[in-house]
């Protein structure tokens, strides 16, 4: 029984579930009676194709997580998922690099859904060079090269802090979309040795968890930020983010341009 393909019901309580929602709370924001959803739910009524994408969107599914949904409901996907050298994404692409170019002498990267590596500065390339060949080489995953220990791992000052960061960041991912890749990654992940208890840097005062890597050179610390696209109707567009680090100290900066040439 078990290996039974689940049915639209079985998708939509398991995600209502997931988001902690009633089924009086999701009735009531799709503006629907709680027995027609609940008839939903059981498969004793058919879902129009115009109310699964607005129960998708009440519950805040991604776009792959909707189309997904549609097919559990018989109905063909509705968002596109283009390869990103597609033509028609010639101009996101465009936006893609004049982003990572103009952040230099600051490292800027791009990465999908399960955190491989689509693009990145020549920064992001210098600051690579310690890890293991077999980790830089073909697709990159930036988790798995920032937390092995032939990775960027021994060369992070505050390990346990970052380590502590990007787990809680693909813990909320996996919430947020159950993708059963970054559940495998996360376990992945955790089994890396782990580093003693730090306590947080006291120069940030708990704004930000900074990135602290030693070089050379000295240390060098940043913060980050993440920018995604704010419209997307294509699958791939709606799972990039583009990371970019900021020097987190006057030093940093002077090293960093120093290390550009």
């Amino acid at each position: 029984m078990n290996d039974m393909p689940k049915t639209f019901g079985d998708h939509l309580r398991d995600w209502r579930r997931r988001r902690r929602v009633s089924q009086l709370d999701l009735a009531s924001d799709a503006e629907i009676s709680t027995r027609h959803l609940s008839f939903i739910e059981t498969g004793r009524s058919v879902p129009s194709r115009g109310m699964v994408l607005k129960l998708a969107e009440v519950i805040d599914l991604p776009l792959r997580e909707r189309n997904q949904l549609l097919l559990a409901a018989g109905y063909a996907p509705a968002y596109p998922e283009r390869k990103l050298d597609d033509p028609s994404l010639t101009a996101a692409r465009d936006a893609i690099g004049l982003i990572l170019k103009g952040h230099e002498p600051f490292p800027a990267l791009a990465v999908d859904r399960h955190w491989t590596l689509i693009a990145a500065n020549d920064m992001v390339g210098k600051l690579m060079a310690g890890a293991a060949a077999h980790l830089a080489a073909g697709p990159i995953n930036v988790l798995r090269l920032s937390l092995h220990p032939e990775g960027l791992a021994p060369q992070i000052e505050n390990l346990s802090e970052w380590r502590a960061h990007l787990l809680d960041r693909l813990r909320r991912q996996i919430d947020v979309t159950g993708d059963a890749t970054l559940t495998a990654l996360l376990e992945e992940l955790k089994a890396y040795p782990a580093p003693a208890s730090q306590k947080p840097h006291p120069d940030y005062g708990g704004v930000v968890v900074p990135f602290r890597l030693k070089t050379p050179g000295g240390v060098l610390s940043f913060f980050s930020t993440t920018t995604v696209f704010g419209t997307p109707v294509d699958v791939t567009l709606s799972e990039l983010a583009l990371e970019a680090f900021f020097p987190a100290d006057p030093e940093t900066a002077q090293m960093l341009r120093q290390l550009s040439g």
